[in-house]
């Protein structure tokens, strides 16, 4: 039989006896696919617990589900139609920000209190070569949102109000970047963070596959090489997850079809002053990565041909399913939920017994 998988479950499986807990292989894992009732993509994707997920896509589009999937609510802000939604970070059922993606003006944030009943902008971007990627929060209150280089520097935005006001943070403690190196918003995990005050970035396009690290929620950032291919623009790190301030993953390869993405992951012990390639890593391109919560060596990762699993820190991936998701998040207290094109949405499910 197959039963919906919370993150706690599978995360315990690693070190539990075989007999008290369903073990997280391939062969017990599979996407429960869920009727969104769109065909919009979704690259955002905020996962609150088993019953309580966001996500949010092209076409200004932001779902809510509060029943597991079985329904969902479209509370997509009024007039938000023209806006290319890439990235949502929900602190519960009914406080998010939503960041949309473009140039100019069409890089935004806006913010709901009430389950997106309603909506207010709290930023618009008025540089016109500024371009806005992705969003995370150390805290509630706290968090930064990533843009592509402006004047050769990655371009930060700070809140300490929750998103409701945002104020672009002095680049003097920001690496000079790569010629072409940017940021991808594929799945919205270009930007991370663990802790109170630990950030990543994930980039790519340049001559190398780059990770910078911040200690200091985003004032002052290192830079560092990941064994990911590079020197194109459609290559690079595409994703990263932080467990803790110490263990890190990067997905990411070449993401045209067909394509090889032979190194399409690396794992990190240090914070990510230093990454090394899995010893087998996923098949292809992969978008999205995710740590089960509470567990120290199991991961999911999700890409446009499949998705894996590992069980030893990001070593080795196993593929269990080929399905095309962009974007993979896990709830803090269970429930690990999956999104991509043509309004794809599917949550996690372990098969029982033996």
């Amino acid at each position: 039989m197959l039963a919906p998988a919370c993150g706690a479950a599978l995360a315990a499986a690693g070190t539990a006896p075989a007999h008290s807990v369903p073990q997280p292989t391939p062969q017990r894992l599979s996407w429960e696919a869920k009727d969104s009732a769109t065909d919009a993509r979704f690259r955002g994707l905020a996962a609150v617990s088993r019953s309580t997920a966001w996500v949010a896509g092209t076409k200004g589009t932001v779902l809510l589900t509060r029943d597991g999937g079985r329904g969902w609510r479209d509370i997509s802000p009024p007039g938000a139609g023209a806006l290319e939604f890439r990235d949502v970070a929900a602190f519960d059922a009914r406080h998010a920000v939503v960041l949309a993606i473009g140039e100019g003006e069409a890089s935004r944030i806006l913010r709901t209190d009430d389950g997106g009943a309603t909506w207010t902008e709290t930023f618009r971007n008025a540089d016109p070569k500024a371009f806005y990627d992705c969003v995370t929060f150390f805290d509630r209150r706290n968090g930064i949102a990533l843009g592509d280089p402006v004047d050769g520097r990655f371009r930060v935005l700070a809140t300490g109000d929750g998103g409701r006001s945002w104020r672009v943070l002095p680049s003097g403690g920001m690496p000079e970047a790569l010629p072409g190196e940017a940021a991808f918003a594929a799945s919205g995990q270009c930007v991370v963070s663990s802790g109170p005050r630990d950030a990543w970035i994930a980039t790519g396009g340049g001559a190398a596959s780059r990770v910078l690290h911040s200690a200091d929620r985003g004032r002052t950032w290192t830079a560092t090489r990941a064994p990911l291919p590079a020197d194109d623009p459609a290559r690079g790190v595409f994703a990263l997850a932080f467990r803790d301030r110490d263990h890190g993953l990067a997905v990411g390869g070449d993401y045209r079809a067909g394509q090889p993405s032979e190194r399409a992951a690396a794992v990190s012990a240090d914070g990510g002053a230093t990454w090394s390639t899995a010893v087998r890593p996923p098949a292809a391109y992969r978008s999205g990565v995710a740590w089960l919560p509470h567990s120290r060596t199991t991961a999911l990762a999700v890409g446009p041909t499949g998705s894996e699993v590992t069980t030893d820190g990001g070593r080795t991936w196993n593929g269990f399913g080929t399905g095309s998701y962009d974007t993979v998040d896990c709830a803090p207290g269970g429930g690990c939920w999956a999104a991509g094109e043509k309004g794809r949405i599917a949550r996690l499910a372990v098969r029982s017994g033996r």
